[in-house]
């Protein structure tokens, strides 16, 4: 796949809200990254990020909504603007804006990195 097609196959997926199927794009040897001094600042390999999302997901009590705009895609890179209103089990109602950049080689995402202010979350 294209940069562009992994861009707008991520888009569907995750406005569908099948984020476990978003991973599908991820290659084996995938990167994420957060903000620094957030745990798990730097996560390798698609197994971990997949335990990673389900220890994140168990952790919402409740989802109130979000939304996930429109990719812009430059090169082998795209960012994808996401906010998520959420309550947690231990720590609370979360509203969050981020900005989602992934870089793409050989048709799957190998590297995700997040931007948002930390303090949010906390």
């Amino acid at each position: 796949m294209t940069t562009q097609e992994v861009a707008d196959k991520l888009v569907s997926l995750c406005r569908e809200g099948k984020y476990d199927q978003a991973y599908g794009l991820y290659a084996q040897d995938a990167v994420s990254v957060e903000m620094p001094g957030v745990p798990n600042e730097v996560t390798e390999g698609l197994d971990n990020i997949l335990k990673g999302f389900e220890q994140w997901a168990n952790n919402i009590q409740e989802a109130h909504g979000g939304t996930v705009g429109d990719a812009i895609v430059m090169g082998n890179h795209f960012v994808v603007p996401m906010t998520s209103d959420v309550t947690f089990k231990q720590g609370g109602r979360v509203n969050m804006e981020e900005l989602s950049m992934y870089q793409v080689e050989n048709g799957k995402i190998k590297k995700a990195q997040f931007f948002y202010d930390p303090s949010a979350m906390f």
